[in-house]
């Protein structure tokens, strides 16, 4: 194989190792928002509870639940973000996958086309060292 076809493999190969870890590193971001939302929803859920036994709670909740609206929309807006950016990170991956296996495939073509010529070079030098010794 080609050095310019090792060359271009190994940096396909380093570029589609980045993205992957780029999308490691979105997948978490991602898990710790859709967790965050989770723990505000579920908070939400413990100061109705306490709503219903207490009164005073009773009386503040509609405060909580209007800083709760607040903070799970931030939330939800994060993870939003973080979905759109694990989307253009999932496909930026795909487009670096197609072109490691395009320039795989053109090194391969490319060995195949000199072990071809070897032959036909080797084919040739048989064949004429066979008429040689017909001739003698």
């Amino acid at each position: 194989m080609t050095q310019w076809a090792n060359s271009l493999i190994r940096l396909s190969t380093y570029e589609v190792e980045t993205l992957q870890k780029r999308l490691a590193e979105i997948t978490t971001r991602r898990a710790s928002a859709e967790m965050r939302v989770a723990v505000l929803d579920a908070e939400a859920e413990i100061e109705r509870e306490r709503a219903r036994d207490d009164a005073q709670t009773a009386m503040f909740l509609p405060a909580y639940l209007k800083g709760w609206e607040l903070r799970r929309a931030s939330a939800q807006a994060t993870l939003d973000m973080v979905a759109l950016e694990e989307t253009g990170a999932r496909d930026a991956l795909a487009e670096a996958f197609e072109a490691q296996k395009k320039f795989e495939h053109v090194a391969e073509l490319s060995r195949l086309s000199q072990l071809a010529a070897a032959a036909k070079r080797e084919t040739a030098a048989l064949d004429e060292l066979a008429l040689r010794r017909a001739r003698a």
